[in-house]
C-alpha cells in the first residue's frame, strides 16, 4: 500500500515546491492538493464536517500552478489534485491543464475529482447544485475524448463541442487515473461507470472495508475487473494501526493530511510519518 500526503498550500503555509521536495526525499508516494477558487461570503452552504470554513479554503494557490512548481523540483513523487472541482471548470481548459501537467511531469499526475459541497460557489461558476453530478459526468467523458482522440468532439446535454485539436496528450495512457471522491453507494457506482478509482475521505468513512467490498461487487456486476479500480483513502490518520486496517481492507493508497502550516511544523510531521511508508 502506498503512502502519500496532502495539504492546503495557502499563502501562509510551507511553499508547495519545498513540501514536494521534502516529501520526495522521505519516500512518500504522492502529494495531493485541494482546490477552491473562492469561498462565497454568504456562508449559506454549511461547512464540511461542521464549524466555520477555515481561511485556507480561500487562500490556497491554484492547484495546477502549485503542482507545476512541485513537479519542476522533483523527479519521482506523484503529484495530484485532491480534489479538483470539475463542476467549476471548463472541460476543455481543464483537459489542457491535466494533459500539460502530466506531460511536463513525465506521467506523474493523479486526477482526484469531486462533486463539491458549496452550492453558492458552483452557482458563481454557472453550475446548479442539483446538476453537479450530471455536469461532472459529462465533463469527465468530454475530457477523456480530448485526451485520447486526435480530433475530439463531444455532444451531450450540458457539454457540447464539434471536433477540436488539443495537444499535448497525457504521458499516461489512456489518461491520468481519475479518482472520484465521496462515500455513498451512488459515488461508488459512478466510479465503476466512468472513473479509475475511489477516493473516500477517512473522516467520513468509518467502514472502508464494506465500501471496498461494495465497490468490487459493483465492478464485477458491470463487467469491470475489480482489480482495475484503485482505492485511495484520503485524509488518513498517520497511525500504524489505522494504516494496517486500511491495508487489510484492500486499500491501494492512503493519503495523510498535513496542516496548512510552516516548515517548522511540517518537516517534523513528515519525519514522524516517514516510517509508516515501509510498514
Amino acid at each position: 500500500m502506498d503512502v502519500g500526503v496532502y495539504m492546503f498550500p495557502d499563502e501562509y503555509a510551507m511553499r508547495i515546491d519545498e513540501l514536494a521536495r521534502a516529501a520526495e526525499e522521505r519516500g512518500f508516494e504522492c502529494l495531493l492538493v485541494p482546490e477552491h477558487t473562492h469561498i462565497p461570503a454568504s456562508r449559506k452552504s454549511p461547512a464540511p464536517f461542521g464549524g466555520e470554513v477555515p481561511s485556507y479554503y480561500w487562500s490556497s494557490v491554484d492547484p495546477f500552478v502549485g503542482l507545476a512548481m512541485a513537479a519542476a523540483v522533483t523527479t519521482r513523487i506523484r503529484i495530484g489534485t485532491g480534489i479538483c472541482l470539475v463542476v467549476e471548470r471548463s472541460p476543455i481548459i481543464t483537459a489542457k491543464a491535466v494533459a500539460s501537467l502530466d506531460f511536463l511531469s513525465g506521467g506523474r499526475f493523479i486526477f482526484g475529482i469531486g462533486g463539491g459541497w458549496n452550492a453558492e460557489a458552483m452557482a458563481n461558476h454557472g453550475t446548479l447544485f442539483v446538476d453537479r453530478y450530471k455536469v461532472l459526468r459529462e465533463r469527465v467523458l468530454a475530457m477523456k475524448e480530448i485526451w485520447t482522440a486526435d480530433s475530439a468532439e463531444y455532444h451531450g446535454e450540458l457539454v457540447d463541442f464539434d471536433p477540436i485539436w488539443s495537444r499535448p496528450k497525457p504521458v499516461q495512457r489512456p489518461h491520468p487515473p481519475i479518482l472520484l471522491a465521496g462515500e455513498s453507494a451512488k459515488v461508488r457506482q459512478r466510479v465503476v461507470d466512468y472513473c479509475d478509482g475511489w477516493l473516500p475521505r477517512a473522516k467520513a468513512s468509518p467502514d472502508i472495508a464494506s465500501g471496498i467490498a461494495d465497490l468490487r461487487a459493483r465492478a464485477a456486476a458491470s463487467g469491470r475487473d475489480p482489480r482495475s479500480i484503485n482505492v485511495t483513502v484520503f485524509g488518513a490518520k498517520g497511525d500504524a494501526a489505522v494504516l494496517d486496517a486500511y491495508r487489510a481492507a484492500g486499500a491501494d493508497r492512503v493519503v495523510i493530511g498535513l496542516p496548512a502550516a510552516g516548515r517548522e511544523t511540517i518537516l517534523p510531521l513528515l519525519d514522524g510519518y516517514a516510517p509508516l511508508i515501509s510498514l
